[in-house]
């Protein structure tokens, strides 16, 4: 390491040392704002973790940041507190950084990017985060505002998808269609109907519901988007949010109507071939997205709904219990089982009759 990368290094290191001990900020707990300079891009940010091998470094655009001490270069504090930039600093930074054939609109909540003249996206974002908070609330969730604007950038063309997400650092499997990305606290999606459809979104709702659900599920307090989270809560709820009975539950009020539909028939093809200790297994890992993504959706679906539907504030307190656990921490098959029994006790064999017995129910 030559010397100045080296006094860099110690620089950053000890400035990451005293603002650890530093105020704690005024809009978002943390420890205050850095200013650096990464691979040519100015970034201002708060640190979440360091050591002598990487920083974790929250931007003020809601970017998770990775990168080694020494490759940050003029750095400086700039603040004792940390907090979002304005939306329409945002707003500006989006539109630089995608350029012509795309607008910026902004909500209450959002910033959409999306092609020009199609400014309908975002009130469809906007209606989903309305409604979402609206379900919680009224089940006695406690949510938290958005940290910062929520960004969803709508491409108009697969292939611009594609070219987006390989910027992004994600190959995308084939059949994906839209992604939340944790580290980048966005939306990216792409209109299915090329633009052609006029107010019809009916092709893009699925993609735009699930994957809002996620973004806002991160940002409202309900998924601790730094700490390891349960897959099958996680898409769980995404699937569960997919029915018009929860994502729209004002205007679809019967109770089959926050049944999704799809899940429930994968559930079905599944279900006489579950494993005895079936809930154990999806407790202790995630490997069943990976053995059987479809069984492990419809599960992770099923299990979702029936907490939701029969042990709304156990599943509350299951959520918050998970909100707890430390950021960029790993958790093991018996913490993650302890999690759950923590809250909906010990025999999972009583719990797992009671689901089936309600699963065999739905229609």
């Amino acid at each position: 390491m030559s010397t100045r990368r080296r006094v860099l290094w110690l620089a950053l290191c000890a400035g990451l040392a005293l603002l650890a001990h530093g105020a704690r900020a005024a809009e978002i707990p943390g420890k205050g704002t850095l200013e650096l300079s990464l691979h040519g891009s100015r970034i201002e940010g708060t640190p979440l973790a360091w050591s002598q091998q990487n920083v974790l470094l929250l931007s003020r655009d809601g970017r998770l940041w990775d990168f080694a001490p020494q490759e940050a270069k003029e750095f400086r504090r700039v603040s004792n507190t940390f907090s979002s930039y304005p939306a329409s600093v945002m707003q500006a930074q989006l539109m630089a950084e995608l350029g012509k054939g795309f607008e910026v609109t902004g909500t209450g909540h959002y910033l959409v990017a999306h092609p020009v003249g199609e400014n309908a996206w975002a009130q469809r974002f906007e209606d989903l985060y309305r409604n979402f908070v609206l379900y919680f609330s009224v089940r006695g969730f406690e949510l938290e505002e958005p940290r910062f604007p929520l960004v969803a950038i709508v491409l108009k063309s697969h292939q611009d998808f594609v070219r987006y997400a390989a910027r992004d650092g994600r190959q995308l499997p084939a059949g994906v269609i839209g992604y939340y990305s944790p580290l980048t606290n966005r939306v990216a999606l792409f209109d299915q109907t090329g633009g052609s459809h006029g107010g019809d979104w009916s092709q893009n709702a699925d993609t735009i519901i699930h994957e809002a659900t996620h973004q806002t599920a991160f940002n409202t307090g309900l998924h601790q988007r730094f700490a390891p989270q349960p897959r099958w809560v996680v898409e769980g709820l995404a699937t569960m949010f997919e029915a018009s009975g929860v994502w729209n539950s004002r205007a679809h009020t019967r109770a089959g109507d926050r049944i999704n539909k799809g899940q429930l028939a994968q559930f079905r093809k599944f279900e006489s071939s579950r494993p005895a200790g079936a809930l154990a297994s999806m407790l202790a890992s995630d490997r069943g997205f990976e053995a059987n993504p479809l069984a492990a959706y419809s599960e992770g679906w099923a299990w979702s709904y029936f907490l939701m539907e029969k042990e709304p504030r156990n599943y509350a307190k299951y959520l918050q219990r998970l909100m707890q656990i430390p950021d960029f921490t790993e958790r093991t098959s018996a913490q993650r089982q302890a999690d759950f029994t923590a809250v909906f006790g010990t025999n999972l064999r009583m719990l797992e009759a009671r689901f089936a017995r309600f699963m065999q129910e739905q229609r």
